[in-house]
């Protein structure tokens, strides 16, 4: 296994740090699924107040529970996720991470028993800096005691962000020591970084190196139960799409952030349009909602196999924008088996639904549909469009701010192969030098 010895910041100051392995934990080979605290439930602590919903042990195991009886666990939504504000003000006697005593009274270990009763896995949060970003410890200089603590209660998923660390230097060489100390735990800890986030704007996030040591990576900002932020994620993914799409894959992820689905503030095309576009953008879905008081509708389009499916998609090719026509985006990203999935999104927010031409002759990957091709609609709803050729004209309906997701499987007597698929950028010579073992 590849060691790294020193790491080159472009500033031009060696940050010299001790020889580390990269991740093998064998995890994440599809993006991964399930439920997070944080845009819901932020830092809700008052359990005086507020006991249903303050972050507690008594949140978590419920929605554990619902996950099960809901039917969440068998559409394949495992991770039950505490973020930030679950820990105590200070370490504890020994230098290790402790929960708050009042909120987790049984204890993290605990906790992951239960919600390992229910097959589920249980994800937690920490910090790469002095202290987390609500003010709680930090991991700075604890990178092997933190990562033992993990392993010794059971954790199953790490998101690590990166709030209050003393140099923006240090990022690299701090993400880098935990997923060596994970590694060295001997435990399958799914490793969740920030780290092409907070270094993106002091110069460009190395994927290569981002990959090597991260299941998955935020981008961007956090997602707000809004259209404004759920577009700007949309626009920031298409604007650094050449850079961020070659390190996708099985094994690691870019990470858009949560799926606000069942909440306040998006209307039900717009909920569409984040569930076709994650699974378009091969994004790891988890959801922050509260499942205990979830509509139909939202539960519905979350628990879609169609959709879940592109989502999950074995192949792990991440989707990328290839056209824009007036207010229209298409996307196309390829599945295993020689199909495509294709998402065309409507930008505008006037008026009544847009009609969108469709001819795959058009289209990157037209050869898709030579000779033929079997055309599936799976949202807004399931259709069988039938047999198509690449001279086939469809006319779709598009609602403002909606997004139609279809795919498409060629009818052809010849297997087909990636070089039916040309894409706008060199595609597969970016893909190149990608170790498939990560």
């Amino acid at each position: 296994m590849a060691r790294l010895a020193v790491l080159l910041l472009s500033v031009g100051v060696c940050a010299l740090i001790q020889p580390v392995r990269l991740l093998d934990n064998g995890l994440a080979l599809t993006p991964p699924m399930g439920w997070l605290h944080w845009e819901r439930f932020v830092c809700n602590v008052d359990c005086g107040s507020d006991p249903e919903n303050c972050i507690s042990e008594k949140l978590f195991m419920q929605m554990a529970d619902v996950m099960v009886e809901e039917g969440w666990k068998e559409a394949g939504y495992e991770y039950v996720c505490i973020d930030d504000c679950w820990l105590a003000p200070s370490r504890d006697a020994q230098g290790r991470l402790q929960p708050d005593p009042k909120r987790f009274p049984s204890g993290i270990k605990q906790l992951a028993r239960y919600i390992h009763s229910k097959g589920l896995k249980l994800g937690i949060y920490a910090d790469v800096g002095l202290k987390t970003c609500e003010g709680y410890p930090g991991s700075y200089g604890h990178y092997d005691i933190d990562a033992k603590t993990f392993a010794e209660w059971e954790v199953d998923l790490l998101k690590y962000d990166g709030c209050n660390m003393p140099n923006w230097t240090l990022y690299a060489e701090g993400y880098i020591n935990m997923s060596r100390a994970l590694n060295q735990t001997g435990r399958k800890i799914l490793y969740s970084c920030e780290w092409p986030l907070y270094e993106s704007s002091h110069q460009k996030p190395n994927y290569t190196a981002i990959r090597q040591y991260c299941n998955q990576w935020r981008n961007f900002e956090d997602v707000f139960d809004s259209w404004r932020t759920v577009q700007q994620i949309i626009d920031l993914t298409s604007g650094i799409q050449k850079q961020i799409v070659p390190a996708a894959g099985p094994g690691g992820w870019n990470d858009p952030d949560m799926l606000v689905i069942g909440n306040f503030g998006l209307s039900k095309d717009q909920q569409q349009t984040q569930m076709a576009m994650w699974a378009i953008m091969a994004a790891p879905l988890m959801m922050s909602n509260d499942l205990r008081d979830i509509d139909p509708q939202s539960k519905e389009l979350l628990q879609n196999r169609r959709v879940i499916a592109i989502n999950q998609d074995p192949l792990g090719m991440q989707g990328y924008q290839t056209m824009k026509a007036n207010s229209f985006e298409v996307w196309e990203r390829p599945l295993s088996g020689g199909k495509m999935a294709y998402a065309v999104l409507n930008r505008r927010e006037i008026g009544g639904p847009g009609f969108f031409p469709f001819t795959a002759a058009v289209l990157p990957s037209k050869k898709i549909c030579f000779p033929q091709c079997n055309v599936t609609q799976v949202l807004p709803k399931y259709q069988e469009l039938g047999v198509q050729t690449s001279d086939s004209k469809l006319t779709f309906l598009v609602n403002p701010t909606g997004t139609l997701l279809f795919t498409a499987t060629p009818v052809t007597s010849r297997p087909s192969t990636q070089q039916d698929w040309v894409w706008p950028m060199d595609f597969e010579k970016q893909k190149k030098g990608r170790d498939p073992n990560l």
